[in-house]
């Protein structure tokens, strides 16, 4: 069942000759379920094609439909109560609310749902003891790890049983081990839970969570999607004429097509790959730090 449906999707910002065109006529299908990671260099349109999915931008063209419904016509007084029917968010800093408990901010989305009292209380403790946060669970923000608080806002997103949800850069502040952990749980909502769950991220961790993988360019679907087997971190071996390994570019951890890749840099006898050209420029300018 496809749960998540983007057709000849476009977002434009600014007009005439200062136009500039984020997405370009994206076609994206997630089934319930299903976990898709989106990669690219940064300003390839990845998070404004998330924020595009998610109803909290709309389209200059095209349509988004979620369980059959098209969110990007709706007008915008019902968009808030389609956002909590229909998504949960999870965002590279957390965007919990610093004067509300663990609880309390899984809470207030059920809140605005229409759950409160006992119910809500009840399906916030739940949510948050299934994620490891039970004796964390009325402690403030400022008092919880990284690891910790992107695990509430997992809950958050979890609370309203939503068919699809959305993951900007979630591991991007986080360390090895926590970055995994919170891709498993993402991926446990849509194996479990049979949510639609899309992520867009520089991180190679979290290839191995995925169903498919995807690579954006200049608003582009580039790759129709792949099967994330195959696609290891080569951890900076050596070029190989003719090869089309997936190499890891070293200041970002995003995975590069050795074949196609537009951006390299040669060290110590040895070819580095880059996403962008914003990678390679902090690459050389202290090879050392990187080369590992």
């Amino acid at each position: 069942m496809q749960s998540l449906v983007a057709e000849q999707l476009t977002k434009d910002f600014g007009e005439g000759q200062a136009r500039v065109r984020a997405v370009a006529g994206v076609d994206l299908q997630v089934s319930s379920g299903e976990v898709v990671l989106i990669m690219g260099p940064s300003g390839s349109g990845k998070t404004t094609l998330l924020f595009l999915l998610g109803a909290l931008l709309r389209p200059t063209s095209g349509r988004v439909r979620v369980d059959g419904e098209d969110v990007a016509a709706a007008p915008s007084r019902r968009l808030p109560a389609i956002r909590l029917r229909h998504f949960g968010f999870v965002f590279q800093d957390f965007n919990l609310l610093a004067n509300l408990t663990a609880r309390e901010n899984v809470e207030v989305v059920l809140n605005l749902a229409g759950v409160r009292g006992v119910d809500a209380r009840r399906r916030s403790g739940r949510l948050l003891k299934g994620l490891g946060l039970g004796k964390r669970a009325d402690h403030l923000p400022e008092k919880l790890s990284g690891g910790e608080k992107q695990r509430v806002a997992i809950a958050r997103a979890l609370a309203n049983h939503p068919p699809a949800i959305l993951a900007d850069e979630p591991t991007a502040n986080l360390d090895r081990e926590n970055g995994r952990q919170v891709a498993r749980l993402l991926r446990d909502a849509a194996h479990g839970q049979g949510a639609a769950v899309v992520m867009v991220s520089h991180d190679a961790r979290v290839v191995e969570f995925a169903d498919r993988v995807l690579r954006m360019e200049d608003g582009r679907i580039t790759d129709a999607g792949a099967s994330p087997r195959g696609m290891e971190p080569a951890r900076g071996l050596p070029s190989s004429p003719g090869g089309e390994r997936m190499m890891k570019d070293p200041v970002c951890g995003m995975m590069v097509d050795e074949k196609s890749a537009k951006h390299t840099s040669s060290h110590g006898g040895r070819t580095f790959y880059f996403c962008s050209p914003g990678c390679k420029r902090t690459f050389d300018q202290d090879p050392p730090r990187y080369r590992h």
